[in-house]
């Protein structure tokens, strides 16, 4: 058994999509930098592991203000090799030499193929690890106590940490998943339930998604973002000069332009703007930034597609034109972005108004 080091560091761990490592671990140093400069070593990268671990001095990271992770894990040791025979021995002495109670127990994997042969395994170890740890007193029931993570990112190794609920994924593997529904016309619309899920919470969403308001969907067809918001009673003006499917095509509560989503505008201001266009992550963000500095739109949820190089840069290029265009406005709002579990080679942004 070797523990980690944690006297001159702290090492965290961070799940995400593979192919995405570089950019999740250049993320968390990024926003540890803003801080203080970040001294310790840094463990190396795994290409297409589904997970990074980045090691950091006292600086704190924040959930929320990372894109690119889907959860923040506080790593206290590491079980390599894990014998093969007896792997819960091992595993409950790390975990009993830890000061904290816990409030849950999440046996996770990556998400990744290799990952997903480790299931059956998981299903039977997790009721004999759970016993073991209510009966030594260290896992109870309590929503407001710090998760234990045991990430196995492989059958000889095992990750041992812990998350702060305040400050992580409600969802094991930081996944929300979300089920297709039979009517919806593709499964983009699985995108817009998620980034609904993630960013606005329940009662956000009986004040901002609620009947009768009105939104335009830009690069609509064939619909799957169109049908989440017409089954939350939203009247929808869909813009696409491709076609609509499904229960869309004549839905009393659609309206669909055959016009290009980038010259479109609307007569008067409407509630909501969602965009899910393949184009230039800057175009796109001109684009929603001009909505907003012409009182278009209150709310947008969109998708920013980035490059297969400089990622990171892309992204921050486009976010950075929004901010900057509409704190020159003197507009208050609220901007989130996400890569969600539904996403691809893209990220999700939510932008609301607010008040001051």
């Amino acid at each position: 058994m070797r523990a980690m080091q944690t006297r001159k560091s702290t090492h965290w761990l961070l799940y995400c999509r593979p192919g995405f490592e570089q950019d999740c671990a250049q993320e968390a140093l990024r926003q540890a930098r803003q801080q203080s400069p970040v001294i310790a070593a840094q463990p190396p990268i795994l290409a297409n592991s589904g997970y990074a671990v980045v090691a950091l001095n006292e600086q704190a990271l924040a959930f929320r203000e990372l894109i690119f992770a889907r959860q923040l894990i506080r790593l206290h040791q590491t079980i390599n090799p894990l014998p093969e025979r007896d792997r819960l021995t091992p595993i409950l002495a790390a975990i009993a030499a830890l000061p904290d109670q816990f409030g849950a127990l999440w046996l996770e994997v990556p998400d990744t193929n290799d990952g997903k042969t480790l299931s059956a395994f998981m299903r039977r170890f997790q009721p004999l690890l759970e016993a073991a740890l209510r009966e030594q007193d260290k896992l109870h029931d309590g929503a407001t106590l710090p998760r234990l993570h045991i990430f196995f990112p492989d059958k000889s190794t095992a990750l041992i940490g812990s998350s702060d609920p305040h400050n992580s994924a409600a969802s094991i593997m930081g996944i929300l998943r979300q089920s297709m529904p039979a009517e919806a016309p593709s499964r983009s619309t699985l995108k817009l339930a998620e980034a609904i899920e993630t960013f606005i919470d329940r009662g956000e969403q009986a004040r901002l998604l609620r009947q009768g308001m009105t939104a335009v969907d830009l690069g609509a067809a064939p619909g799957g973002w169109t049908w989440q918001l017409v089954k939350r009673g939203i009247r929808v003006t869909a813009v696409d000069n491709g076609p609509l499917k499904g229960v869309l095509a004549k839905h009393p509560l659609v309206q669909h332009l055959r016009q290009d989503g980038f010259k479109y505008a609307p007569h008067k201001a409407v509630d909501w703007l969602v965009c899910d266009m393949v184009e230039q992550p800057s175009r796109v963000a001109k684009l929603i930034e001009g909505w907003f500095v012409a009182g278009l739109a209150k709310h947008a949820i969109f998708n920013l597609k980035l490059p297969m190089k400089q990622r990171i840069a892309a992204l921050e290029a486009a976010l950075n034109s929004i901010r900057s265009r509409l704190d020159n406005e003197g507009i208050n709002y609220r901007l989130q972005a996400k890569q969600l579990y539904h996403d691809r080679e893209e990220v999700t942004v939510f932008i609301t108004r607010t008040r001051k």
